[in-house]
């Protein structure tokens, strides 16, 4: 079950305009999407959305620097020390 934060970041994205796919299931995923539905009284169809969003954005590409401080110890790297 995904994160109560994931879920509503996820929600907000389907609520945007939505475009209708096929996708071919292996049997086995799509049992296991039909249980998770069921026991989470969802459809199928917001989980397999769910997925795919978390997918795209685990491939997303960053065209910028994150702008994450760096750390400079001045120690010697391992390739120096040797």
């Amino acid at each position: 079950m995904l994160h109560n934060a994931v879920r509503r970041h996820v929600q907000h994205h389907v609520r945007m305009s939505l475009t209708r796919i096929a996708v071919h299931v292996d049997s086995e995923d799509l049992a296991i999407i039909k249980a998770a539905a069921a026991r989470e009284g969802i459809s199928e169809a917001e989980i397999i959305r769910e997925a795919i969003h978390l997918a795209a954005l685990s491939k997303q590409a960053w065209h910028e620097p994150l702008g994450w401080p760096s750390f400079n110890s001045n120690a010697p790297t391992a390739t120096a020390a040797r």
